[in-house]
């Protein structure tokens, strides 16, 4: 039996989410489990000695503030707080209305802000803690159609990255996870909305990616139940990673793109060199 920790996941009623929350409860850890619908997140999860239900949804302060409470009242502290809530708004820059690239960073971006600021100050007392966040491979390489969501993800990448050092001197750690594509239920209508404007340069395009991404629906390769376990075999580490890239095609993609900015550097180095005043 692992030493028990206290467990906060968002969005765990379904996808990796629950699988995150059913690995925790198998190592033997208390979850508290959080999601816009409890009674979703107790069908998916069912009962267990060591599991809380709290109705959350990240974009709320208020919720937040009431979720991390309930669980200290509950379980006297919180150890890993997993950042996973989320959904994907898809499509290109200018089809996208403002109001869904504000949904998708209120989600992504500004949800798990405001869990943090409701956590930290729990895990400044305890002198330790856990905040680990479901980034994406989105997160480092961009794409087309993916404007919104990538903007959302490369800021939470830069918030944690700089995040880290400001909260390691009260024994705080953090971990930002890059997953490629894995099998949940991301790309399913309940979570993928497209955008809401059709420009008719765009048109063929949009139609090909949104057939594409409908194909791709249940046929990622990655498993999110192994995911789930390594998280949980990272999150008991004495020292995580920082980051952890998840999956071959995360690798291969993000090996990728750390190859083109060591490239982009030499390029016009003696240019860049010669900027200093003389």
């Amino acid at each position: 039996m692992t030493e028990q920790k206290v467990w906060l996941i968002t969005g765990a009623g379904r996808g990796l989410g629950a699988d995150i929350a059913k690995a925790a409860l198998a190592a033997g850890h208390a979850v508290v489990a959080t999601g816009r619908n409890p009674a979703k997140i107790s069908a998916a999860l069912g009962d267990h000695d060591h599991l809380m239900v709290v109705k959350l949804d990240v974009t709320s302060a208020t919720d937040a503030a009431a979720a991390v409470e309930a669980t200290v009242q509950h379980f006297g502290r919180i150890d890993v707080v997993v950042n996973n809530a989320g959904h994907f708004v898809a499509g290109i820059f200018e089809e996208l209305s403002t109001e869904q690239v504000r949904l998708q960073l209120e989600t992504l971006l500004f949800g798990p802000m405001n869990i943090a600021r409701a956590v930290l100050p729990v895990m400044r007392r305890q002198r330790s803690g856990l905040l680990l966040t479901i980034s994406s491979t989105a997160g480092i390489v961009g794409g087309a159609f993916c404007t919104a969501y990538a903007a959302a993800k490369f800021g939470l990448e830069g918030w944690m990255e700089s995040l880290a050092p400001e909260v390691a001197p009260f024994g705080i750690q953090t971990l930002l996870v890059e997953p490629g594509f894995f099998r949940t239920e991301l790309l399913s209508a309940a979570s993928t909305s497209f955008a809401h404007i059709a420009i008719d340069d765009y048109a063929e395009r949009t139609r090909q990616t949104v057939a594409a991404f409908a194909s791709m629906n249940g046929q990622q390769g990655g498993d999110p139940a192994k995911l789930a376990n390594a998280l949980v075999t990272l999150a008991a580490l004495p020292e995580p990673p920082t980051r952890f890239i998840a999956g071959a095609d995360a690798m291969q993609a993000i090996e990728a793109k750390a190859n083109a900015l060591l490239a982009q550097v030499q390029a016009h180095r003696a240019l860049s060199a010669s900027l200093a005043h003389s």
